[in-house]
């Protein structure tokens, strides 16, 4: 298996564990958090996909969608690019409050196709692609699209885990 099937795999495994957190979930319980410093479900979702939206946009050298459409007032917040989650307080999670469980799924559906899209049309050569050089060694296309996957993966397994100590 190439390089490009095996990341259009992973990425293609993010959408439907999202939608089994989000499922029947209800409203109060998108927000709720089990702890002062937890991070809610709809935070941890709005999270990975802020996050793929920014650094997949970053790559593709254009506008990230959070920026260009309407998400962050259906989320709640202002469209600040820089703004993906990291080092938010309690209080900036608290502020991720999105209308529905729709609007993540929607806003995640956008990105995730966006990301798809890239990857279906991607020569296998720019994988080796230097996009961040703050790093040593400097990061390639293929780390950063593995990182950003894990992290995703990461965060809905935090969501669903804390929907499981909600209790749903």
């Amino acid at each position: 298996m190439e390089s490009k099937a095996v990341l259009l795999e992973v990425y293609s495994r993010i959408p439907p564990l999202v939608r089994a957190v989000l499922r029947g979930l209800p409203e109060e319980a998108l927000v709720a958090r089990p702890g002062v410093k937890a991070n809610s479900i709809a935070w941890l979702i709005w999270h990975l996909t802020r996050v793929q939206d920014h650094h997949v946009s970053e790559i593709l050298k254009s506008e990230q969608l959070w920026v260009g459409g309407d998400w962050a007032e259906r989320v709640g917040l202002a469209a600040e690019p820089n703004n993906t989650g990291y080092g938010h307080s309690p209080d900036d999670v608290t502020s991720v409050r999105p209308r529905d469980a729709s609007v993540l799924e929607d806003y995640l559906k956008a990105v995730q196709a966006r990301t798809l899209a890239m990857l279906e049309g991607l020569p296998a050569k720019d994988l080796d692609r230097i996009v961040d050089r703050r790093w040593n060694p400097p990061v390639t296309m293929c780390v950063r699209l593995v990182s950003i996957a894990d992290d995703s993966l990461q965060h809905v397994g935090q969501a669903a885990y804390v929907r499981g100590l909600l209790g749903y």
